[in-house]
């Protein structure tokens, strides 16, 4: 009895630890239930990291996102790029609501892409090349192409340098074989991940060049992310082939000549990388406690008093793993606002509390305590608190103010004026004239 009662305590904590680790419900829309075996490598690290992986079809009549105004998923990887029209009752307008909701999406696409994930793409300010395009460069492309320049090369000098969105520094270069995207100049959530290198451009491999291409250049996006306002996450790649086996485990080199040749790509590590970042492994922060009081004591007061000395501390964390963890950054910074910051200071840190002292503006009114950290790969930190600024009581004014001195001479000149004028004229007498006869 007792080995049975252990045996149903250890399972419930064995649940409470996996569900803590757990990374979330995520759905994974394909083409077809093959690509389960030819991007075996980036599902199975998925798996081992506790994603709870639910394979289905794009097209699958029984897709559903909510259920009784309930998201059923935490994630949703889309590596459909050829779907028309995706089955059930998801839909763009889905996917967006799903986005809003706080879901993140990873999408790859493809040179045969659908209109459903350009529609997509439209939504998050992204816009995909048209349907049989590809990235082309003539100068930059694997020994391994089939003589269409559409198997390029991206070098690490072109992928953005956010360690917690793409990891490490990458030593091997990158393969890509895919559509060409652009990003809205407007949106400034929209991040450059990986763009191609400035010889090459987007347009149709079988057919020569009679306009001008969608993208050239640096403004050819291979891989874009967005993280919303509500920090919702969502990475587009033009190349699902970029997640596959194959250019996982594929050696690298340009064809020009005396090219190095790398034993492996660096497709994983990026992949990899960006999935944590997606899926919110990666650059989650959080505010612990906030403090702030008078210098000296311990407790805020229920008003402050301009020119108060104050002391502001909050406590940052950063999720690794499935622990948080003090967060190390040195460029947080705190504004005293009423309308516009009187005081924008630099806080410094010791563990993961950042603090700063300074002296309350001569400016009474109710002013906020702001924190507002936007970094790039970092989710939107922000915390404000409120407080009110009286000004001086009549008690607390100096009894004598120094820049009134020239006053209170002129005052005490003007009284002493008149009290030796008072003298002189009360005690002064004329002498009278006789009148001669």
């Amino acid at each position: 009895m007792a080995a049975a009662v252990g045996a149903i305590v250890m399972l419930a904590l064995m649940v409470i630890c996996s569900s803590v680790h757990g990374a979330g419900r995520t759905l994974v829309l394909l083409d077809n239930m093959a690509m389960k075996e030819t991007h075996s490598i980036f599902f199975k690290s998925l798996s081992d990291r506790g994603y709870d992986l639910n394979f289905k079809t794009a097209d699958d009549p029984s897709l559903k996102l909510i259920n009784y105004g309930e998201f059923l998923y935490d994630h949703l990887v889309i590596f459909a790029p050829s779907v028309y029209e995706f089955g059930g009752n998801v839909d763009v307008a889905a996917i967006t609501n799903f986005i809003d909701g706080g879901g993140n999406v990873l999408v790859a696409a493809s040179s045969d892409i659908g209109e459903p994930l350009r529609d997509l793409g439209a939504e998050c300010g992204i816009e995909f090349d048209e349907d049989k395009t590809a990235v082309i460069d003539h100068l930059n492309y694997d020994v391994a192409d089939d003589g269409q320049h559409t198997l390029i090369v991206a070098n690490t000098a072109d992928i953005i340098e956010a360690k917690t969105v793409v990891g490490e520094k990458a030593t091997s270069p990158v393969l890509f074989r895919g559509v060409g995207m652009t990003a809205d100049p407007d949106n400034p959530l929209v991040l450059d991940v990986m763009h191609a290198s400035s010889t090459a451009y987007s347009f149709y491999p079988d057919e020569n060049i009679s306009e001008y291409p969608h993208a050239v250049g640096k403004n050819t996006l291979l891989l874009a992310a967005l993280q919303a306002r509500n920090n919702a996450r969502v990475v587009f790649s033009g190349s699902v082939d970029l997640f596959s086996d194959e250019f996982f485990q594929a050696p690298v080199q340009k064809a020009s000549p005396g090219s190095k040749k790398f034993p492996l790509s660096g497709n994983q590590n990026l992949a990899v990388a960006l999935s944590k970042w997606v899926f919110r492994e990666q650059g989650v922060l959080r505010v612990g406690q906030v403090k702030h009081h008078k210098m000296g004591e311990s407790t805020p007061p229920v008003a402050y008093t301009v020119e108060d000395d104050v002391e502001f501390s909050i406590v940052i964390e950063k999720l690794a793993g499935d622990k948080w963890v003090p967060f190390d950054g040195d460029d947080v910074q705190l504004e005293f606002v009423r309308i516009d910051p009187f005081v924008r200071t630099t806080l410094k840190r010791k563990g993961g509390k950042f603090f700063t002292q300074f002296k309350l503006p001569d400016v009474y009114g109710v002013f906020q305590f702001k924190v507002d950290y936007n970094r790039v790969g970092y989710t939107h930190l922000y915390s404000a608190t409120q407080v009110s600024v009286r000004p001086f009581q009549h008690t607390q004014f100096e009894r004598f103010i120094p820049c009134a001195y020239p006053y209170y001479v002129s005052a005490f000149s003007m009284i002493a004026g008149v009290f030796v004028f008072s003298l002189v004229y009360l005690h002064h007498k004329e002498e009278r004239k006789e009148k001669a006869e």
